[in-house]
């Protein structure tokens, strides 16, 4: 009887692990899909992380910080429309409700990896420590996209089939 109830908890802790590789115990409701990064132009010393964070669990969690190595620093940022200009700005969090979640994407919510150490390279992977306030620490392995990467258009042309 032990072996069974080891096995099914086994079994429970794989279907709980995130797409992203990333597993916290003390909030397993939450979940992340497709974390990206563009790979970096020429010169480029910034770039930015996207994610979809959702949240299973029953209490609302927020974002509150990330790092990662080799960046002179990161912080978490939105996009606002003051005067038909948009505008890039620092946020202290970003809430993750609880039944939902948030997304990062481009021309919204994201994080800002500030002073590159090297570039990012088409491939490759950066792995991020985010920080939520009651669910801690969770390592997500950001994956590195071409340049050129649209994910609204990628979605459009893997839907849109003759």
């Amino acid at each position: 009887m032990k072996k069974f109830f080891s096995s099914v908890a086994v079994v429970i802790g794989v279907l709980l692990a995130s797409p992203a590789g990333a597993q916290n115990a003390s909030n397993p409701g939450l979940a992340f899909d497709a974390p990206w990064v563009r790979a970096s132009a020429p010169g480029q010393k910034n770039g930015a992380g996207y994610v979809q964070i959702q949240n299973k669990g029953s209490q609302t969690d927020r974002l509150i910080s990330a790092t990662t190595a080799n960046v002179g620093r990161v912080e978490l940022h939105t996009i606002i429309n003051e005067n038909g200009v948009a505008k890039m700005r620092q946020v202290q969090g970003i809430e993750v409700p609880a039944g939902a979640g948030a997304t990062l994407a481009p021309g919204g919510f994201h994080i800002m990896f500030m002073g590159l150490n090297a570039p990012f390279k088409a491939g490759e992977i950066v792995p991020v420590m985010l920080r939520f306030e009651k669910a801690g620490e969770v390592k997500v392995d950001f994956e590195i996209k071409p340049p050129t990467y649209n994910p609204a258009a990628a979605g459009q042309s893997a839907a849109h089939k003759h």
